[in-house]
């Protein structure tokens, strides 16, 4: 399995707050940044080809993680189209003999997290979380483990939990996958997110939504978050001693 990391937007409804930092290079704390945490996950667990997506302070990114065994692909109109122009730009990636899990660079994804959905044997998966459904944010309604409506417009009702901002797709899907993104991107859809190809197969396909089991997850999007992922995080470090996971 390789990992896309879909990491070149500016981030706009947190800029601010955080003085205009990419969110993937956020600390959780006095030595480790949010991408650094994230690539080393990932090889822990037998990811050895992480792919980054990137944009906004590319260079940033790439002078931090220079020592590690990443691969780097640019997204140089960051500042006029969305992250599905981003995967469009990594389309050489997915076409090949791999299964792949695409993933928001801002998001934080603990070790239980992440161990819920590398057990995923199913495709096409996004991951989601039953534990939040009153302060979610982008909404999933599920019948099942099959998607049937998504937005950030769900009633509390209609919510099955929140999506946690990363899918498996296997080698098998991934034709069909990169033939709807060609098609988007070709009819102008640029400013739309990477989900949304996998969302307009909803209505033709099975769109598999699983949940982590209340797995601790976060994802920049208002500085609440960030606080909630560095809260976790320190209390992680002085529980075990260690900086979260064994790198």
């Amino acid at each position: 399995m390789k990992a896309i990391l879909l990491a070149a937007g500016r981030g706009t409804r947190i800029s601010r707050s955080i003085d205009g930092k990419p969110k993937c290079m956020l600390m959780l704390d006095e030595d480790t940044r949010l991408i650094e945490y994230t690539t080393d996950l990932l090889h822990a667990n037998g990811i050895a080809d992480v792919i980054l997506v990137l944009g906004y302070q590319s260079r940033v990114i790439r002078e931090t993680l220079a020592t590690r065994h990443v691969r780097f692909i640019e997204n140089h109109f960051f500042d006029c189209t969305n992250s599905i122009a981003s995967l469009w730009f990594a389309r050489s990636e997915l076409d090949g003999y791999d299964d792949c899990l695409v993933m928001n660079g801002d998001v934080f994804l603990s070790e239980q997290a992440i161990d819920a959905v590398l057990a995923e044997k199913e495709s096409p998966v996004l991951f989601y979380d039953t534990s939040r459904c009153e302060d979610a944010d982008y909404r999933f309604q599920c019948e099942g483990d099959r998607l049937v409506n998504y937005g950030k417009h769900l009633s509390l009702g209609d919510t099955s939990g929140e999506y946690i901002g990363c899918a498996r797709l296997d080698r098998a899907f991934v034709p069909a996958f990169l033939s709807r993104l060609d098609q988007l991107i070709g009819s102008q859809q640029h400013g739309k997110w990477w989900e949304d190809v996998l969302y307009s197969f909803s209505s033709e396909r099975k769109i598999i939504a699983r949940d982590i089991g209340g797995a601790f997850w976060g994802e920049v999007d208002y500085i609440e978050d960030y606080t909630r992922i560095m809260t976790f995080y320190k209390a992680l470090s002085r529980e075990t001693g260690r900086v979260a996971m064994t790198l």
